[in-house]
């Protein structure tokens, strides 16, 4: 049961001062069986009052606003998770019933919000290259591994060439890109073949093997697996989602799931600076919860070109 520290930071610095700031943050860990909330602080300058909602797929929401001229906008979240490890027992049904489960669920909720794919151009001839097979040759989970080593094998993980408007069919072009692309082709992937997929975002921890996107935000697909239920995939790494990731929100696509997202008025020109750090809680026992603060000055940010990216796009003007 690995206990993690993660601090998210997302800083806006404007050009001129703006006003009538509002925004979205999806900065809450699910909690369940896997995921248990330890402590949870977010600071924002300004101090502005945070309103929490549940959305459609169940995701603790956050909106605030800045209605005074300001300068820069600073979001602090600070989370201690601590994850369980999973198990994905075999079902004894046979391979038939699990795929004629499907066929059963196509029109239903909630699974058919899972089940519908955005217009992809190019279907057929991804169709015509990712691996298809027939159903009684293959279980369900069997084949979704097959297609989350699929992407992970003929796709080159690539920071800063894709941003959060890259579609199926661009990733699919230039056969490279990050997690969330390699998170939206294997959705689309197992929806093709009915299969009900969801993008989900959060973090990967520190693993003394190493993986992709540790130590920052992360995105991986779950499908669901007849009899057995939700099952983490994640193709950046060619792994099962196990007590290494940490989940904030599940939805069709990034859009659904966005970190920070918000609307202000004033010159379009700023600056973005993002850093996600994440640590095992006993690396630093001694710092006391209490003890977390916004420093008085922000030295850079670390931060690479696709969150750059992803989170420049967000931030709409008006």
């Amino acid at each position: 049961m690995p206990t993690f520290n993660i601090r998210h930071t997302t800083k806006y610095s404007y050009e001129v001062p703006v006003r009538e700031s509002a925004n979205q943050i999806i900065l809450y860990p699910k909690v369940d069986g896997f995921q248990e909330l330890i402590y949870q602080k977010i600071q924002i300058s300004g101090n502005p009052m945070v309103s929490t909602h549940e959305d459609y797929y169940q995701n603790t929401v956050g909106t605030f606003t800045q209605i005074e001229a300001h300068s820069e906008l600073i979001i602090d979240s600070w989370v201690v998770v601590r994850t369980h490890s999973k198990s994905y027992p075999n079902t004894e049904k046979s391979r038939k019933s699990q795929w004629e489960f499907y066929l059963s669920i196509q029109d239903q909720l909630p699974y058919l919000d899972f089940l519908r794919n955005e217009p992809i151009e190019l279907k057929d001839e991804i169709l015509n290259a990712i691996p298809l097979v027939k159903t009684l040759e293959i279980d369900p989970l069997d084949y979704a591994l097959l297609l989350n080593t699929y992407v992970f094998e003929n796709f080159n993980y690539l920071p800063g060439i894709t941003n959060v408007e890259t579609t199926i069919d661009e990733a699919w072009k230039i056969k490279a890109g990050v997690c969330q692309d390699f998170a939206h082709l294997l959705c689309g992937f197992l929806r093709f073949k009915g299969i009900p997929s969801r993008y989900i975002s959060g973090y990967i921890c520190p693993n003394k093997n190493g993986m992709r996107g540790e130590g920052a935000t992360h995105a991986w697909t779950e499908a669901f697996i007849p009899f057995i239920g939700w099952v983490g995939l994640d193709p950046t790494n060619n792994c099962l989602v196990n007590d290494s990731h940490v989940r904030l929100a599940y939805g069709r696509s990034f859009s659904d799931c966005s970190p920070v997202k918000g609307t202000y008025r004033g010159n379009a020109k700023h600056n973005l600076e993002v850093s996600v750090s994440v640590e095992y809680e006993d690396e630093h026992e001694h710092l006391a919860k209490e003890e977390w603060h916004l420093p008085e000055e922000h030295t850079p940010f670390t931060v690479n070109s696709y969150q750059r990216n992803k989170l420049d796009q967000e931030m709409q003007q008006q």
